[in-house]
């Protein structure tokens, strides 16, 4: 063995810590989140700034430190078998390929990587700074963007850099998780969810129904509508011009108070009317939100296809959707489900189908045509309902109650599925 062998053997060495050193930098970087790298920095942590800016652009990071990791495996590889092969022959060869591999894997994968899990914070702060210069370096910029270029001609695509690198589901899971662990309470988890489905929850699912909204006519008179807001505890009202389908916009009480302190009670009320907000029923709440916001307005008025009214939605609907129901001192209203002692449930006939599913644990159809266990049992009876007709759909038997005109207020589900008995509950002989 000559100078230039001990060279050799040095420069294995060097690259296998080398490749050691960027197998826990990845493992250490890739576990920790941009709101973990935040908290980090604003403790003052040396090698934070390092680490925000890593999480922040992941992909500029990640695939260069893996390209060094392959090279310099590839390049001990080759340089083991160069000297085996000179020094030791074939068969002593394989045997030190064979050695090679288990030293790599121990110490250049499998323990850096481990130590980077058990210690993902000092790990990833220790490793961020060298991880960042090491990216940065222009030669080996260039040379990963380029193979990534090429990858992306061999297999078309947006490549890594488009994401996501957390999903939906990853993050609700992750959720779970902390509220199993009381990292968090049940009621965060619970928040979470409310806000992912807040996004994929449109006007028309949370929508006060046109049944239901209470207007008045433009033509009424100021002291008039002030006895139905005193009535009804509304501090706003929808106004319409003959019918309910020509909304005009919106009356405040206190306007209302201010024109009858002044004199004006017995004039008609479109003259304190002040300009609506209509969106299509398919709006998404999340945007409705945003805009009601930004125009300060407390109620919008949902339209159907056709341009007819189909419901209102306020500020009000929208924030029970994350938080849930939000009473006042005049809300007096029914529960909209009741256990009741035959086993059966009674539930608010507006109540979505996946709601009762869900509180169910059942699987009643949801379809297009209906999105109310009301508009459920219509649809499968084919006509407006007496009081207590039911339907059965699913091993579950749907009782139209308080049938009132042509709505359902309510419906009683009863499962029509019996107990499966078991050993100890099957009739005896000597039972008679």
């Amino acid at each position: 063995m000559n100078s230039t062998d001990t060279l050799m053997i040095l420069v294995i060495v060097m690259l296998i810590v080398f490749a050691g050193f960027l197998a826990m930098a990845e493992t250490a970087v890739t576990r920790i989140s941009r709101h973990k790298a935040t908290v980090l920095l604003e403790e003052g942590r040396r090698g934070a700034r390092q680490l925000r800016h890593i999480t922040d652009h992941p992909e500029r990071y990640i695939n260069p430190v893996l390209l060094l990791v392959l090279m310099s495996h590839l390049i001990a590889a080759t340089l083991v078998g160069f000297l085996a092969s000179r020094l030791v022959g074939p068969v002593g060869g394989a045997l030190i390929a064979i050695g090679e591999i288990i030293v790599i894997f121990v110490f250049a994968e499998a323990a850096p990587k481990t130590w980077a899990v058990q210690h993902a914070d000092r790990a990833a702060l220790l490793a961020a700074p060298f991880v960042k210069v090491i990216a940065d370096f222009p030669p080996v910029r260039m040379l990963s963007l380029g193979l990534i270029g090429l990858s992306n001609v061999v297999l078309p695509g947006k490549g890594l850099k488009q994401g996501p690198y957390v999903s939906e589901e990853e993050l609700l899971a992750m959720a779970d998780a902390a509220a199993d662990d009381e990292s968090i309470e049940q009621e965060e988890r619970e928040l979470i969810r409310s806000v992912f489905e807040f996004g994929d929850t449109v006007a028309r699912e949370v929508m006060v129904p046109r049944p239901d909204i209470r207007a008045v006519d433009a033509s009424q008179r100021v002291e008039e509508v002030i006895d139905v807001a005193l009535r009804e505890g509304y501090s706003r009202i929808p106004v319409y011009e003959e019918r309910v389908d020509s909304l005009l916009g919106v009356v405040f009480t206190k306007d209302l108070l201010r024109a009858e302190r002044e004199g004006r009670a017995d004039m008609e009320v479109r003259i304190l009317v002040r300009d609506g907000m209509f969106v299509p029923e398919s709006k998404p709440v999340a945007e409705l939100m945003r805009e009601m916001q930004k125009r300060k307005l407390h109620m919008a008025f949902v339209l159907d296809e056709y341009g007819g009214t189909a419901g209102l939605v306020t500020l009000e609907d929208l924030i029970e959707e994350l938080v849930g129901e939000i009473t006042d001192e005049y809300d007096v209203e029914e529960a909209p489900v009741e256990h009741l002692d035959d086993g059966s449930v009674r539930v608010n006939g507006r109540m979505p189908v996946d709601e009762v599913n869900e509180l169910l644990h059942c699987e009643l159809p949801e379809g297009d045509d209906w999105e109310t266990v009301a508009g459920l049992v219509f649809n499968r009876l084919g006509h407006v309902p007496l009081d207590g007709e039911s339907v059965e759909v699913d091993g579950h038997r749907l009782v139209a109650e308080r049938v009132q005109g042509r709505r359902i207020g309510r419906v009683r589900i009863e499962s029509l599925k019996t107990p499966v008995l078991g050993d100890d509950d099957a009739p005896n002989e000597d039972d008679g």
